[in-house]
């Protein structure tokens, strides 16, 4: 994955964290992911999640993943991952699906936070995935909510085209994944962004005759933009989520891992919260 430049980090990883970073927390340099790559928040006001046991900010915070809960090679992130931009701000004409695109690009999977939420992200630059890991003190029924919406996903929005913005066209697809049977209510997707890329060789035994455009003279192959793994859990009135994603290929069973790992995180400090209450 390219780094942005030094200078252009803070803009860049203000619009990445869709306002839930503040700037300070995402100034890179800092190998303490508490430091440089997380934020917690209780808003101000009388929102309400519907529960006595919610998180203060610093235990949401606590409830984060760490670097040394998922390993070499994540580190905390350091910015922005330009598929962000470039693939996930993406319009489509398909009824229902524009929403999913619009809660990828925000990384609000469970809509607004309306209670404490702290975030945080990791890169892994050995195959240029990011990770994006927040923990919500949110309404069961809201939770619940959202999950049923993503539910359908894999059926309302098995297979539609966007149009991005630095991209071109995509052919978007959108399966159920498999999660650890954890916490009180779960859901994971997989979204694929498949674009065609012409290619040309002028070696005749490469030709692929199933693909061959006698058109323009060009083979056209598909190429994955990006691969993107969705998933939320419920834990009483609590909810993490995360999105992982990576040009091409994702690294194996990161984002089962962080499920387990994240929901036990938060099991033992929200029973923490409780004696503590």
């Amino acid at each position: 994955m390219h780094r942005l430049p030094a200078a252009r980090l803070l803009p860049a990883c203000v619009l990445f964290t869709a306002s839930l970073l503040t700037a300070t927390a995402c100034t890179p340099g800092s190998g303490d992911a508490s430091a440089s790559a997380a934020a917690a928040t209780r808003p101000d006001g009388s929102a309400s999640t519907g529960t006595s046991t919610t998180l203060t900010a610093a235990q949401a915070q606590a409830a984060l993943l760490t670097e040394a809960d998922l390993g070499a090679p994540w580190v905390p992130t350091q910015g922005a991952a330009t598929w962000r931009d470039g693939v996930l701000k993406a319009r489509t004409t398909v009824p229902g699906c524009q929403r999913l695109l619009d809660a990828l690009y925000s990384d609000e999977p469970l809509g607004a936070p309306t209670g404490t939420y702290a975030v945080t992200g990791f890169d892994d630059g050995n195959d240029s995935a990011q990770l994006r890991y927040q923990v919500l003190s949110q309404r069961p029924a809201d939770v619940d909510r959202a999950l049923a919406w993503l539910r359908t996903l894999p059926e309302t929005c098995s297979r539609f085209t966007a149009t991005t913005t630095r991209s071109g066209e995509q052919d978007v697809r959108v399966t159920a994944l498999d999660l650890p049977d954890v916490g009180d209510a779960r859901q994971g997707l997989r979204i694929t962004f498949t674009s065609q890329q012409n290619t040309s060789d002028d070696s005749y035994d490469s030709y692929d005759y199933d693909e061959w455009d006698e058109g323009d003279g060009r083979n056209t192959e598909p190429t994955t933009a990006l691969t993107l793994e969705l998933a939320a859990v419920r834990v009483g009135s609590e909810a993490i989520a995360l999105t992982e994603g990576a040009p091409g290929t994702l690294p194996p069973n990161v984002t089962a891992h962080a499920v387990q790992s994240g929901t036990q995180r938060l099991t033992d400090v929200r029973r923490s919260a409780r004696v503590q209450a």
